[in-house]
């Protein structure tokens, strides 16, 4: 293994001081998120040999963080993969800090193409935040929604966000399969409704809301995803149902949706 991937060990014969323990297992947890998080998947060997520790030791360690939802594993004795805590924090991170600024020249430039209402938002638990929003200068026109809250599973931003993650952290998110409350009788409200939708959406590559969140109003989005294609936001186009007609009218916005997911992917690469 190159040098540049192990990490100097003191020696097992020298004795320890009373911290040292305490020191190194918070060290080498550390480790360990960084390893899951720069790599598709980590198991234990190759998790205790970068660590230069026991296999045992490894193990233990990833246990406590997949108890804690650092970390996840698709199957008993699986490797391991970035947790939904981890995937929390760094979304928080991005949020906060720029992805607004790197999406609002696509919000504007789909708002101007599509005349339509252009919104951004981020998933929180089992809802979506709108956190940007470019209003379509239509008279009749869905309006600004800005800190609005919605239920994740009856919007086309929370479904498209939704899509993108692992069917662990879907049942950590739903547990017992229940969707929560929403204001219209066109959301979905069974678990399984939900899964088929959220299967045809990774096939089409977006997903679609007919008067689900709100009476009145349909849309369509994407999920806006990192460079290793973790999902951090979702980008999408709502306009008034009776100006589109039938719910086949809104996907006419899918190839300029798709084409500003990558632009958004492109100036998130260089923002960073």
């Amino acid at each position: 293994m190159p040098n540049h991937l192990r990490r100097n060990r003191q020696p097992a014969a020298q004795a320890p001081t009373p911290s040292e323990p305490v020191t190194s297992s918070v060290d080498n947890a550390l480790w360990l998120l960084q390893l899951v998080g720069e790599r598709p998947a980590l198991r234990v060997a190759e998790a205790a040999e970068l660590l230069g520790v026991a296999r045992s030791t490894a193990h233990r360690l990833l246990t406590s963080l997949r108890r804690r939802g650092f970390v996840i594993q698709d199957r008993p004795n699986g490797a391991y993969r970035p947790g939904p805590v981890l995937y929390e924090v760094g979304l928080a991170a991005v949020s906060r800090i720029d992805i607004r600024d790197v999406a609002r020249p696509v919000l504007e430039h789909l708002r101007d193409t599509t005349q339509e209402t252009v919104s951004l938002a981020v998933l929180e638990g089992v809802t979506v935040r709108f956190i940007d929003c470019m209003e379509s200068p239509r008279s009749v026109r869905v309006g600004n929604r800005t800190g609005v809250v919605r239920p994740a599973h009856a919007t086309a931003l929370g479904k498209a966000i939704l899509a993108g993650l692992p069917e662990t952290e879907l049942e950590r998110r739903y547990p017992g399969g229940l969707l929560p409350p929403t204001a219209t009788s066109a959301a979905m409200t069974e678990m399984t409704e939900l899964r088929e939708e959220l299967d045809e959406t990774r096939q089409r590559g977006f997903a679609t809301n007919w008067e689900e969140s709100a009476d009145g109003v349909c849309a369509i989005a994407i999920a806006l995803r990192d460079t290793v294609g973790q999902p951090l936001a979702g980008l999408g186009i709502s306009a008034p149902s009776s100006r589109m007609g039938t719910p086949e009218a809104i996907l006419e916005f899918a190839p300029a949706l798709l084409a500003g997911g990558e632009l958004v992917r492109e100036r998130l690469h260089v923002a960073r």
